[in-house]
């Protein structure tokens, strides 16, 4: 029996990268796979046989990649948020996603296909719903000095007395 489409998938426009670009994901990610490629036919846009979309999985969230030409390029506007339980694994992730890429601030950074990702520790959001707003304002003027997130300076700060 055939997996029910995920009812709503990030869909995301490559001038002609795609296949690359879907290449390096599932590469960076541990539980991902390719589902589905559709190739371009006799009526185009692209040249016949070369791919049209990819349809995959990274951590079991499926998206979609297209080549659908220059018209169109990512911006900040749009990211994706990556938890992460410990900081080896936003030190890899942060290594892999801004490899030809560029280190941002805040956790943000741009892979070499221009998309903008948030490499996150998980606990963030917990000090961040704190009720003393004096912890999530040492918290928050932590994260603002940093491009990748540190752990240990945000329990730091997390913790510090006023």
């Amino acid at each position: 029996m055939n997996k029910p489409i995920q009812k709503i998938s990030p869909f995301l426009w490559f001038d002609n990268q795609a296949e690359e670009a879907v290449e390096f994901y599932t590469s960076v990610f541990k539980n991902s796979k390719v589902e589905a490629i559709t190739r371009y036919g006799e009526t185009g846009p692209g040249p016949k046989g070369s791919v049209m979309t990819i349809m995959f999985q990274l951590e079991g969230q499926q998206f979609i990649a297209l080549n659908g030409g220059p018209q169109f390029k990512f911006t900040e506007a749009i990211s994706f948020v990556v938890s992460c339980e410990t900081q080896a694994e936003i030190d890899d992730l942060w290594k892999k996603l801004t490899a030809g890429g560029q280190e941002v601030e805040c956790g943000w950074l741009k892979d070499k296909f221009g998309l903008s990702w948030q490499i996150v520790p998980t606990v963030v959001s917990k000090m961040l719903l704190d009720r003393d707003a004096a912890r999530v304002d040492r918290v928050m003027k932590a994260v603002l000095q940093m491009k990748k997130l540190d752990m240990a300076r945000l329990e730091e700060a997390y913790r510090a007395e006023s």
